[in-house]
Order: structure tokens, then C-alpha cells, then sequence
């Protein structure tokens, strides 16, 4: 728990750093960034849970601080390295261990300083990387859902605040409905087919991959502002059409089987032959639909 400087300016450390104003006063240090319960010292500015800003430590010194200074406090440092100093997460939390060989990141916060580089050091909401790293962490901590973040949910394309939009719009085969954009489309990597199956005893591989059939039947997209009265309360379900009831697909927040074989975890699955693609031609408004 030790403060330890990692550049000039910049210290990690834990809890323990952070109870002598004295010694934070003598290193100069003028905020702390917790990423913990614990309560910064009297007299010092607190930042919670927010990222440094690119270039303060040289400009004034800062403190991350968790509980005992070594997996959140660490990954906080690293992820500030990535992006000032252009480090990949392995070579970040290198230097963070050159200056505290103690340092340790466990599992979940390597998982997310992976994803941070691989959105290029930055906190995008519209990424499928980042919306399905949502959905999952929402899914574990799910028991009976209740209450929804409101942020995990797209914007229903039928509202009236939806400003033009040049993305596939997926409609209600029977009813025209408008359903979801493909940007909602969460996609995966392709299963193993029919040996995923073998459990089910599925011999008949035209099922899944032959003849030339898509092997995947099924969108896997995030949920839409429409389905949340069929999530409030279950784990799984069916997805019906808001409009027309009729059966679209299914839920469930402990996952489902795509048909290539890939597990989705969780699954909102709309089976691709209940819906049809419209395409915006970028001649006038005039729409040609898919079927």
C-alpha cells in the first residue's frame, strides 16, 4: 500500500498512502484519484472514479488509490499510461511493476484494460466490443431482473427523435414493423457447427451448415427499448413483435446456442427469417426492402 512514483508527478499506491496528509504534502501531491471506498485524507482534492487527464500528472501530482494499492489502483495507472504514453496493456503494466514489482491486475481488470486498447484507448459506448463486455458483466450480477440500466437498451427506431439514418433497418416480416439497426447487431465468432451439437445427438449436419445454408439462422443483437417489459422480472423468455405478437425469437441472460454452434452469452436472438433488411438508397428517400 505504499506510495511509489511511477513518472514524474504520478504515484500509485493504496489506502495506507493516503493516511498521512504530512507525507502526501511532502511529496507534493495534490489529488487523489480513489477507486475505492476508502475516504481521502482531510484537505485533499477527491476524483472518483474518473480517468486522469492526459497530461496532469506532469502538471500537478496525482495519487491513484484502492484499498491495499495493487489491482485497481494499478490497472487505473495502466490504462493512463496506454493512453499518454502509447503502451499496449501488457507493456503498461510492465512499467507499472518496474516501479511496484508487487503490483498485480487479477483477471477481470486485465479483461478490461484488453478491451480499452482494443477501442484505441478510449471509452466507446457505440462498440460492439463494449456493448457486449456490458451485457456480459450485466448478466453475471442478474439474478431476477428488476431494473435495467436504461443505458444497456437502443433507442427504439420508431421514435419520433430518431433523426435520419443511412443503417440496414430490420423490420417485422408480417407486420413491417420497425425492429432494430444493425448497429444493434452483436456479432460472434463462428462456432464449430455441428459438433457444438453433439449433446443433442443432431445428425443431420444439413441442419446447420450444409448445402450451402447460412450456418448462422439467428441475429444476436443488444436489447431495444422495446423488449424491456418482456425482461423485467425473468431470466429468458420469448421476443414477440410490440406490434403484431407475432414470435420473433428469444431471450435469456444465462445464454443461448446460435446455430453455427457459438454460445452467446447473454442472448437476445431474432431468427433472421421473421425479419427482412431495408436499405436506404442514397437516391431520394426510396427504400428497397430485402426479403
Amino acid at each position: 500500500g505504499a506510495m511509489v512514483p511511477v513518472l514524474p508527478g504520478l504515484y500509485v499506491g493504496g489506502a495506507e498512502s493516503c493516511s498521512c496528509p504530512e507525507a502526501l504534502s511532502a511529496a507534493g501531491v495534490v489529488a487523489v484519484l480513489t477507486v475505492d471506498a476508502e475516504e481521502p485524507p482531510p484537505g485533499r482534492r477527491r476524483r472518483r472514479g474518473r480517468a486522469l487527464p492526459a497530461g496532469r500528472a506532469a502538471d500537478g501530482l496525482a495519487l491513484p488509490c484502492s484499498h491495499a494499492g495493487v489491482s485497481r489502483s494499478v490497472a487505473v495507472v495502466a490504462a493512463y499510461l496506454m493512453k499518454t504514453q502509447g503502451l499496449g496493456w501488457e507493456e503498461a503494466l510492465a512499467a507499472v511493476r518496474a516501479a511496484k514489482p508487487d503490483a498485480e491486475v487479477n483477471p477481470g481488470f486485465q479483461g478490461q484494460l484488453k478491451l480499452y486498447e482494443a477501442m484505441g484507448c478510449a471509452v466507446d459506448s457505440s462498440s460492439v466490443l463494449y456493448k457486449r463486455y456490458r451485457l456480459e458483466m450485466l448478466s453475471e450480477r442478474l439474478s431476477e431482473p428488476q431494473d435495467l440500466p436504461r443505458e444497456v437498451f437502443a433507442v427504439d427506431p420508431t421514435s419520433l427523435c430518431q433523426t435520419p439514418n443511412t443503417e440496414v433497418l430490420y423490420r417485422c416480416r408480417k407486420c413491417r414493423r420497425a425492429l432494430f439497426r444493425s448497429s444493434s447487431i452483436l456479432s460472434h465468432v463462428e462456432g464449430s457447427g455441428p459438433t457444438a451439437f453433439a449433446h443433442k445427438r443432431i445428425t443431420d449436419s444439413a441442419q446447420l451448415c450444409g448445402n450451402g445454408r447460412e450456418k448462422c439462422t439467428s441475429y444476436f443483437i443488444e436489447p431495444v427499448q422495446w423488449m424491456e417489459p418482456a425482461l423485467l422480472g425473468v431470466m429468458e423468455g420469448q421476443l414477440l413483435c410490440p406490434k403484431c405478437a407475432s414470435k420473433l425469437g428469444s431471450f435469456s441472460w444465462r445464454g443461448e446456442q446460435c446455430s453455427c454452434g457459438r454460445w452467446v452469452t447473454p442472448a437476445f436472438q431474432i431468427h433472421k427469417s421473421r425479419v427482412d433488411e431495408v436499405r436506404t438508397l442514397p437516391v431520394g428517400n426510396f427504400q428497397t426492402a430485402k426479403t
